[in-house]
């Protein structure tokens, strides 16, 4: 496996959504990691016969966005509803329909609050609670991250 084809797998990977990729041949070894945010990516190891020429690793740097002390005072009396997978946020079932919510809309328990598409399948998020919709955290066709924050509810 020569350069070219490392430097056209990791695009691909980067770009596919994948959180990690390992790939063993008869000498070499490689792991590739991706983030969402900013769409960069870590070669964690690059593993090779003795004789070929090692790749250098890429490694950039994104520094996390601090939350003023206020802000989450002020938001600790809403429930935060996450992402469950990586993926891309829809807002909406499809273009030319409405969206599933708004910023106070009344939602049950088991109410579709949005889409996720992950690898070309729609996974629809349901609520597991019931209240109203206080904040949208995430812009409709977003990538998002495991776990990452997308709604505020006011439970009450």
């Amino acid at each position: 496996m020569d350069l070219k084809e490392i430097q056209n797998l990791i695009k691909f990977v980067s770009n596919s959504g994948v959180a990690e990729v390992k790939l063993e041949m008869d000498d070499v070894k490689i792991t590739i990691r991706t983030t969402l945010e900013g769409n960069s990516h870590d070669v964690t190891y690059v593993q090779q016969a003795p004789m070929q020429q090692a790749l250098p690793q890429a490694a950039p740097a994104i520094a996390p966005v601090a939350t003023t002390p206020a802000a989450s005072d002020e938001n600790s009396k809403y429930v935060t509803i996450k992402s469950p997978i990586i993926g891309t946020f829809y807002r909406k079932p499809a273009p030319d329909k409405p969206m599933f919510v708004e910023v106070g809309s009344s939602i049950g328990k088991g109410d579709v609050l949005c889409v996720i598409e992950a690898m070309k399948l729609f996974n629809e998020i349901e609520s597991e609670i019931s209240g109203k919709i206080v904040k949208i955290l995430v812009d409709d066709m977003s990538p998002v991250e495991f776990d990452q924050p997308l709604f505020l509810v006011d439970p009450s």
